[in-house]
This record gives C-alpha cells, sequence and structure tokens, in this order.
C-alpha cells in the first residue's frame, strides 16, 4: 500500500465507523429485535401466566445487567433520586406495560400491538410538555399526530374485522394501557437520566424493581407459578431476556442520551414493518386496506419526527 492510499483507507474507516453510523448501526439492531420479540412473546402464552413470564424476563434481565455492569468494574450502587426514578421507571415500563403487553396478545395479532405502540411518541410530547414544560417543534407534534391517526386506523380495522368482538376491543384496549404506561416510564427514565445516573445500572435497578413489583402482586392476587418448561418457552424466554431486553434497551437508552431521541426514534418507524412482516409469515395474519393504510400514516408521522429541529429532550 503506497503512502498516498494509507490516509484514505484510514479515512473511509473512520467515517463506516462514525458515531452516527454506529448510532445508526444500533438502531438498525434494536428495530430488527424489537421488531421480533412482538411474535416472541406469543410463544409465553397459553400454559403459563403472562405475569409469571414477565417476572421471569424481566429477573434474568436485570440479574444480566447487574453481572455486566459489575464485569467492566461499574458501580450499580444509585442515589436516593436516582433510586426513585429507577423504581418508577421499573413499575411503568416493565411491571405494567408489559403486563398488558402480554395480556394483549393473547387476544389480537402481535403485529397490531407493535402499530400501536407507534402512539407513545405522541404522549411523549403530551407528557414531557405537561410534567416538565419541555417544548417540541410544530413538526414534531404534526408526525405524531398522524402516528396517533394511524394508530386509530389500524385498530379500528382490527376491531372491526374481528366483528366488534370484546375479544379484539379488550386486546386493543390492554395495548393502549401499554403505550400510556410506556410514557410515564419514559419520563422517569429521562428523570434519571437529569439525575445522574448511568444506562446499565440504572435500567439493571429498573427491570429489578418492575420484578419485584409484578412478583409481589402474583402472591398477593393467587397466580399460578406453574411453568411449562418446554423448548419453545425457554428459548423465547431467553431470546427476550438477553437480546429483546439486556440488549436492545442498552442499545436504546444508550442511543438516545449520546444521539438524541431524534435519532432514536427510527427504532419506531423499522419497528412496525418488521412485526407485521414477521407475523403474516409465522401467525398467519392477514391484513386489509386499513391496516396498511394506517402504518403508512405511522410511518410519514415518524418521518416528520426525524425531521422535526431538536428543541428539547422531549421533541
Amino acid at each position: 500500500m503506497s503512502q498516498s492510499e494509507a490516509p484514505q483507507s484510514e479515512n473511509a474507516s473512520s467515517r463506516f465507523l462514525s458515531p452516527a453510523m454506529l448510532a445508526f448501526g444500533g438502531v438498525g439492531i434494536c428495530a430488527l429485535i424489537w421488531g421480533t420479540t412482538w411474535y416472541a412473546i406469543t410463544f409465553q402464552l397459553g400454559a403459563v401466566d403472562p405475569v409469571v413470564s414477565v417476572v421471569l424476563r424481566f429477573g434474568i434481565a436485570s440479574a444480566l445487567l447487574a453481572l455486566i455492569v459489575k464485569a467492566t468494574g461499574g458501580r450499580l450502587a444509585l442515589t436516593r433520586g436516582q433510586h426513585l426514578a429507577a423504581l418508577g421507571q421499573g413499575l411503568f415500563s416493565f411491571a405494567i406495560s408489559y403486563a398488558f403487553v402480554y395480556a394483549s396478545e393473547e387476544k389480537i395479532a402481535s403485529a397490531v400491538v407493535a402499530v400501536i405502540f407507534a402512539a407513545l411518541a405522541f404522549l411523549n410530547l403530551i407528557l414531557f410538555r405537561v410534567a416538565s414544560g419541555q417544548k417540541a417543534a410544530r413538526a414534531a407534534w404534526l408526525g405524531a399526530g398522524l402516528g396517533v391517526i394511524g394508530v386509530g386506523v389500524l385498530s379500528a380495522g382490527e376491531v372491526m374485522g374481528a366483528g366488534l368482538g370484546a375479544h379484539a376491543v379488550a386486546g386493543v384496549s390492554f395495548a393502549v394501557i401499554a403505550v400510556v404506561a410506556s410514557a410515564f416510564g419514559n419520563w422517569f427514565a429521562w428523570r434519571g437520566q437529569q439525575a445522574g445516573s448511568q444506562v446499565l445500572p440504572s435500567t439493571a435497578w429498573a427491570m429489578a424493581y418492575g420484578t419485584g413489583t409484578l412478583a409481589l402482586y402474583a402472591l398477593v392476587t393467587g397466580v399460578s407459578w406453574s411453568v411449562a418448561w418446554s423448548p419453545a418457552y425457554v428459548i423465547s424466554l431467553l431470546y427476550l431476556a438477553v437480546f429483546g431486553s439486556v440488549i436492545a434497551f442498552g442499545l436504546y437508552f444508550t442511543i438516545a442520551r449520546a444521539r438524541g431521541y431524534a435519532v432514536a426514534s427510527y427504532i419506531s418507524a423499522l419497528t412496525p414493518p418488521i412485526a407485521m412482516l414477521v407475523s403474516v409469515m409465522f401467525e398467519g395474519a392477514r391484513f386489509g386496506v386499513l391496516a396498511f393504510a394506517g402504518l403508512a400514516l405511522v410511518l410519514a408521522g415518524q418521518l416528520f419526527l426525524i425531521r422535526a429541529p431538536k428543541r428539547s429532550a422531549a421533541a
């Protein structure tokens, strides 16, 4: 290699491995993982109570995150304020939200739940505006609004396609509750960031708090702890715990803090099409015109969100 070729090769390598490229690579990995976890959850349903499955998933994930923190020389200790933020994050993001996600997937296609979660961006804007006084650009509000309309169109199509049955209505309602809970969980995660907590320790504690809350609920309400240790259940549990929780959430919060939530929001744009494709291939789902119209509105809204000027952490 000549001397003139070496700098060009180094420059090309540095561009390829730039923080921006690494961030977008992380976004792609998160979208691929979360686009498939919606379907993986279906293997957790049936013989095992959903609450028990969520406890096992995030119990394993929190323990793995704690081990990673200690193995890399990090500190698990949090301040009182950071613990309170992690408690709120765990209660809403990992206990309430996922309990209702699993319950909703017992009633409607996994891809429908994935697309309904696109409404999270709009709920984030409202919550951060009301709770923290943060302002977002008009394009962000427009994009989030389009996403909500898209979710409404797709949900209406799902309910009408099921003949307005109580089963579909309950499934969509559970998914909406899960999205609202996730919005509050995101706000508490942001509060932890403002308090100076690091990504992995705070996420490990949040998952532990969520696990403990659901375990206590299961004990009080008499939920059966019987687990069918079939190969499908064990494999899906490990995939959801390791890839869907430890890797995906670790990447997501790292990208959001380092590159901003505008870059991280690409995940929301990429996840629904992947989830719908997986649902069609493996669940036998069939989506009509309303479903694809809703998806188009969701993706259009995400483009506005991504291109909107960033005015605050909620934008």
